[in-house]
């Protein structure tokens, strides 16, 4: 799971106003990893101390040994079970603080390069003076797409994760508090490119939106379950390569419905617009749904 990998290396994020250029850090939520001994390792210990520990850890009987490794185990789990509750919750409060303005925020999710920062640019120009849009833009590192964000026409906050694979709910919440959306506007979460991470950790959205380019495999679905069953809506982007490509569309989203049956399918272009006036439509009904 997410809180064994480097995530959990007690790094810091960034969010950069790209309006203001003030820049906030903030700690991983996830701020040690699981000592040998299935502890939480705090990494302001020094070096010695913990090679000490180690050092005497090997020195465990075998019984001990084995006993230690069954603590280690139920210590993993408990502590991913504290940080997602912790997560929860600052998520339901973000839930709260959206619906107390009737902002719709939506968590788009995808594998790299399916084209979400390029559907964002399109549906922002698209709908300028029609939906005030703001983005909160997640990468590891550079401002790059959120600059694209805001040459567009949007307010943008930057978050980098450094060596995070996924937004977490605490940098929502600093992001939010940036960003001051609108009463009645939307909020894109562009979320770091990845289709594990990304379905474990609500963020306090309204929806999360999947997007899958034609120039992946159409059994996406179905090799990432979890990501397709969390979303509510399935963009399928980039048809207008569709005659390049031996893409199986009703394969896609036979696989789709197969884990999601509920979930929601449009087939869109960002390059040349095809489809777009139905994903326009899908986020004017969820708006009126946020303001009932």
């Amino acid at each position: 799971m997410c809180t064994d990998c480097g995530c959990s290396d007690g790094s810091k994020a960034t969010i950069t106003n790209l309006k203001t250029g003030k820049v906030h850090e903030v700690w991983r939520s996830i701020v040690g990893h699981l000592h040998d001994a299935g502890h939480i390792h705090d990494h302001s210990r020094d070096q010695n101390h913990s090679h000490a520990h180690n050092h005497d850890h090997h020195h465990h009987d075998h019984d001990h040994t084995h006993d230690h490794d069954h603590g280690h185990v139920h210590g993993r789990v408990d502590l991913q079970q504290s940080l997602l509750q912790k997560n929860d919750a600052l998520a339901a409060r973000n839930r709260a603080w959206l619906a107390g303005r009737e902002v719709l925020m939506l968590n788009l999710v995808s594998s790299p390069g399916s084209g979400k920062t390029s559907l964002l640019e399109r549906t922002i120009r698209d709908l300028n003076g029609k939906l005030p849009i703001a983005v909160i833009e997640g990468d590891q590192a550079t401002a790059n797409d959120g600059e694209r964000i805001a040459a567009a026409g949007a307010q943008a906050i930057q978050v980098n994760t450094g060596t995070g694979c996924h937004l977490e709910a605490d940098m929502i919440e600093r992001a939010l508090g940036e960003l001051k959306p609108k009463p009645g506007s939307v909020v894109m979460v562009e979320n770091v490119g990845n289709l594990v991470c990304p379905a474990l950790f609500d963020l306090g959205e309204k929806a999360k939106v999947a997007i899958l380019s034609v120039t992946e495999g159409e059994d996406k679905p179905i090799k990432y379950p979890h990501m397709f069953r969390a979303s509510s809506l399935l963009l399928l982007n980039k048809t207008d390569l569709l005659p390049h490509l031996d893409f199986d569309v009703d394969k896609a989203t036979a696989y789709a419905r197969q884990v999601n049956p509920s979930v929601e399918i449009i087939q869109v272009s960002a390059k040349t617009g095809a489809g777009m006036t139905d994903w326009y439509a899908w986020l004017s009904r969820q708006l009126t749904l946020v303001s009932l």
